[in-house]
């Protein structure tokens, strides 16, 4: 008993190490553009579920070509039964037992254009599920990039923030210096005190932005939401060198949207014919082949049969003209919905072009505040130190440096997120 205790009193120290060691994190995930892309392109739900829709439609359209073609059916029969003595002309109830066996091949010759209209609509739809694919694909892309630039506008404000702080701090205790020697007035040390504890709650703020900003970025290329991830690229700025006609024109060719409403056009289209197959003949060509035999398993007698069958509606109380009416008026439904869709597809790439524009304008502006007014910060600075200045006017400068920093953040900020808007918009594959 001893020596199990022993073992026991042993084991303790290593369990209760294991316990209060803290698990290693992962290594944090250095991640591109162009990676996190990728990384979506492989998890996103999305575009999964579009790939199966392709799958599905793929399988439609093959079962639509099957109907079109040679089927081949074989049946069993077993069947047991008595004929009543009228019939048999005695006295008793006779038994017979029939087994029969029967092969038969059947060819549509002619379905009045619905089964060829319907394999016609089954590639359409086909088309439909490959445009869906590369527009989902798109639409993730315009996700990831989007979250990618919004987790760099928080990093970057993040870390003026805390330039911020350092400013405010180091301002602080310059004004408590000058206070310990009654220089200054305790205001002014109040004052120093309210600007530091706003710029820290604005970095907590920050810093917070950021936390959610990546976790949106890892659901989006299927990472885990609390993973760790270090963005390779920074904010860049390159002239956009396509005109705004330029990329209305290509919206107008390429958006899979606007391709997707052109098949759904035709294949409406197609429901008109399918629908007018009700007033044509139908014709099949039947060939069967059978055997039959009172004993089991009936493959004795033989006899063929080859049959040729026309069929056409005569009076439906007018279910085919008003299916052709449905048909025809989808048809316009279908048409009034793609214009839509062109309009608002076309507005999207003006605005977006135009936002991107207005945003680039502010680029050049906003680099130029924030040199004045880093240049104007050390100036009040010296100017404090020496005695000539105000705390007022440096507080200013510490709070015009931080508001023109933060201003070139957002337009770098708005100008590459409408510039990825605006590729989206235009229907730009992804690569």
């Amino acid at each position: 008993m001893k020596k199990y205790q022993r073992y026991f009193l042993a084991i303790i120290p290593v369990v209760m190490l294991m316990t209060v060691t803290p698990p290693v994190l992962a290594t944090a995930v250095e991640l591109s553009v162009a990676d996190s892309i990728a990384l979506a392109l492989q998890n996103n739900h999305d575009l999964k579920y579009a790939k199966s829709a392709r799958e599905k439609a793929y399988w439609a359209m093959k079962a639509a070509r099957s109907n079109k073609g040679l089927s081949l059916d074989f049946t069993h029969t077993d069947q047991r039964y008595n004929t009543p003595p009228a019939a048999t002309g005695t006295s008793t109830y006779e038994y017979t037992s029939d087994f029969a066996n029967q092969v038969a091949l059947t060819l549509p010759l002619y379905s009045g254009g619905k089964l060829e209209n319907q394999i016609k609509q089954a590639k359409l739809e086909l088309t439909v599920a490959d445009l869906e694919v590369e527009a989902a694909k798109q639409q993730l892309k315009l996700t990831v990039v989007s979250n990618y630039l919004t987790v760099l506008e928080y990093r970057n404000e993040v870390q003026v923030n805390q330039e911020t702080v350092r400013n405010y701090e180091e301002h602080l205790q310059l004004v408590n210096d000058k206070f310990g020697l009654g220089l200054v007035a305790k205001t002014d040390v109040l004052s120093s005190q309210v600007d530091l504890a706003s710029a820290q709650d604005n970095l907590v703020k920050a810093q917070n932005n950021y936390t959610n900003a990546v976790a949106a970025l890892n659901n989006a290329m299927g990472l885990p939401h609390a993973a760790e991830v270090t963005l390779k690229d920074e904010f860049t700025y390159e002239k956009y060198p396509k005109t705004l006609a330029e990329c209305l024109q290509y919206a107008g060719e390429h958006r899979p949207e606007l391709v997707q409403y052109e098949a759904k056009i035709a294949s409406a289209n197609y429901d008109v014919d399918i629908a007018k197959s009700g007033r044509r003949p139908a014709v099949n060509l039947t060939a069967e082949q059978g055997w039959y035999d009172s004993h089991f398993v009936g493959a004795k007698n033989s006899n063929w049969l080859l049959k040729l069958t026309t069929s056409i509606n005569v009076f439906d109380t007018g279910l085919t003209s008003a299916n052709v009416k449905q048909a025809r008026h989808n048809v316009d439904m279908v048409l009034d919905k793609a214009e839509q869709q062109r309009d608002t597809i076309l507005l999207n790439v003006r605005e977006y072009y135009l936002s991107m524009q207005e945003a680039e304008k502010r680029i050049d502006s906003n680099k130029v505040s924030v040199n004045y007014a880093a240049e104007s910060l050390m100036i009040q600075k010296a100017r404090y130190e020496a005695g000539i200045g105000t705390n007022l006017d440096l507080r200013d400068a510490v709070l015009s440096l931080d508001s023109a920093q933060k201003d070139y953040i957002q337009a770098l900020y708005d100008y590459n997120l409408n510039k990825v808007k605006l590729e989206q918009a235009m229907g730009l594959p992804v690569q």
